[in-house]
This record gives structure tokens, sequence and C-alpha cells, in this order.
């Protein structure tokens, strides 16, 4: 009985393990796509031109898309940190064509 028991706690805790692993892979992605390295904490930075009114905007985080599977497949984007120099591939799904 005590075995059936522990086998079913150990299950649900590697369930949670995985589920969780996931989650925080999620939100790191999320950041990254928000402009924010999430290893050094810098984002974005902003300058105004004086002369002419205009904001630049010159963001930490580089993307470039490694593979792209079609219409309703999966795009395998690269995040680079400009400042730490983190490098980190995620899958976005469904970006759909663009037709």
């Amino acid at each position: 009985m005590y075995t059936i028991v522990s086998i079913l706690i150990l299950f649900l805790i590697s369930i949670f393990g995985v589920l969780l692993y996931f989650k925080s892979k999620k939100d790191r992605q999320s950041t990254l796509d928000d402009g924010t390295c999430p290893r050094c904490g810098e984002t974005y930075r902003t300058f105004k031109d004086e002369n002419t009114n205009t904001t630049f905007r010159v963001d930490v985080i580089k993307s470039r898309v490694l593979k792209n599977h079609g219409c309703s497949g999966i795009t395998e984007i690269e995040y680079r940190c400009n400042s730490c120099g983190l490098k980190e591939v995620h899958n976005s799904v469904g970006q759909g064509c663009g037709l």
C-alpha cells in the first residue's frame, strides 16, 4: 500500500515539475519579446533628438528567425542580448502566412 501511495506522490511531483518548467520557459520568452533581458535586466534605451523632436529606440535584445516551418508550423527564433551576451532559442507557434 505504501508503495502505491509513494509512486503516486512521485508521479504528481514529476508532473508539477514539468509544468513548472514549461511555465518558466514561456515567461522567459515573453520577457525577451518585451525587450528585457532575463539575465541582466537590461531593457531598451530611448534617445531624443532635440533638433528634430525625434525619439530613437535602441533595443538590447536582437531577434532573428532561424527556421520557419510554413504557415501553420512553428517558428524557431533566436534571441541575443547585446549587453551580457545571452543567447536563447525559443519556439513560436502559429504566426500564419501573412497573406
